[in-house]
């Protein structure tokens, strides 16, 4: 049997769940897994890479500290404007200035979070994990509508709609201020999907989602697909083998969405025409990150890679924080931003990889990709700390 390198432990654990519920617990599926696979044997662990010296080609001092409470969900931090949107594992949701760190409003949506937060600006909107997607406006409660299953990905508020994409692949659309669904599209149900955040964003007027290794354009106003690009096909002979998934976060440059599928391969898209323009084989199980030029990703191992956005060829790599279970990366400036499991924010350079800086947090591991908002690079914990850097 052929076993793909799932991790159980650190920063990037990638959790196996049954998109219908009513089969066999998730314990016995991992059981299964266990006995089947040599790979999770008790042989030893490789040892995280030791912290080399930096450049300091580029500084950055902490310009303030909140907190959300503690995280154990694939959290996405939005971003609109000046403003960042947070969420914590028991429920809580903030709404924070990212030049100050202060609160702009501050709520609980009364039952633990499973994926969040999605903002237009206006409204906020999670999933929690009794399966309610809950939407909120200046830290009051709009509406909450029940799904029929878990969902994992972070919800799209764009267009006056709610999007929520869920474990059983289905995509369903709902009214942003009344929470009336519109809509639903409802794909084949795999056995197995990845207990982390898919990819759902919109490109002009098309709704772009992960649909097991494709991706798939939707028309917005009624779900129907406009067109599908496979980024990853099924291989194997059993359910663990074929799972294949595309992963947040992606690059998007234009028309142009580049993606992960999760341990098999990274890819672009044009959504205009809905036609892959290349893939390349990649073992990473976190999204990836880019510029015009270059795209950049975290391999398995902790191998920090960039390919050319053109064609896919390889540009640089680098190992220096192997093992180090990462983060998606962050294009900043000159530098890329990648977090690690000790609560390091690694800069390192966009053009070759050299390590140029690195930021201290509370020493818990960096729970979601960096994100930027104006000048300040914010970076949220698994015990809740929310960081905001800007330059020196």
């Amino acid at each position: 049997m052929t076993c793909k390198s799932f991790r159980f432990s650190g920063f990037s654990e990638s959790f196996l769940s049954f998109g219908q519920i009513s089969r066999a617990p998730l314990a016995i599926v991992l059981i299964a897994m266990l006995s089947g696979c040599s790979m999770f044997s008790t042989s030893t662990k490789p040892q995280p890479a030791a912290l080399q010296a930096v450049s300091g080609a580029i500084s950055a001092r902490q310009a303030w500290n909140a907190r959300i409470g503690p995280v154990n969900f694939p959290l996405d931090v939005s971003v609109v404007g000046a403003t960042a949107f947070v969420a914590g594992s028991d429920g809580s949701v903030a709404a924070l200035d990212a030049r100050t760190g202060g609160d702009v409003w501050r709520a609980n949506v009364g039952s633990p979070i499973a994926a969040g937060v999605g903002s237009d600006g206006k409204v906020a909107a999670v999933v929690t994990q009794s399966n309610d997607v809950v939407a909120l406006q200046d830290g009051r409660e709009l509406w909450r509508e029940k799904l029929s299953a878990q969902a994992y990905t972070s919800p799209l508020v764009a267009g006056g709609r709610v999007f929520v994409l869920a474990a059983d692949r289905s995509v369903n659309a709902f009214d942003g201020q009344t929470g009336r669904k519109l809509w639903t599209q409802q794909r084949p149900n795999e056995p197995l999907v990845l207990r982390q955040s898919g990819v759902i964003l919109a490109v002009g007027d098309t709704l772009v989602v992960g649909l097991s290794g494709r991706l798939a354009g939707l028309n917005p106003l009624n779900g129907n697909v406009r067109w599908e690009a496979p980024i990853a096909s099924p291989r194997g002979i059993n359910d663990v083998e074929r799972l294949v998934d595309l992963v947040g976060r992606v690059s998007r440059d234009g028309d142009i969405v580049c993606a992960r599928a999760f341990q098999a391969s990274v890819g672009c898209v044009n959504t205009a025409r809905g036609n892959l323009l290349w893939t390349k084989p990649a073992n990473g199980s976190q999204g990836i990150h880019g510029d015009d030029r270059f795209l950049f990703g975290t391999e398995s191992d902790g191998t920090v890679q960039a390919w050319r956005r053109a064609d896919g060829e390889r540009a640089w790599s680098t190992d220096g924080l192997r093992h180090r279970s990462l983060t998606a990366p962050l294009v900043v400036g000159r530098s890329i931003a990648i977090g690690d499991f000790s609560g390091f924010v690694h800069l390192l350079s966009r053009e070759e990889g050299a390590l140029l800086n690195r930021l201290t947090t509370d020493g818990s591991a960096i729970v979601a990709a960096p994100v930027l908002a104006g000048n300040t690079l914010i970076a949220v914990t698994r015990n809740g700390g929310v960081y905001g850097f800007v330059p020196e």
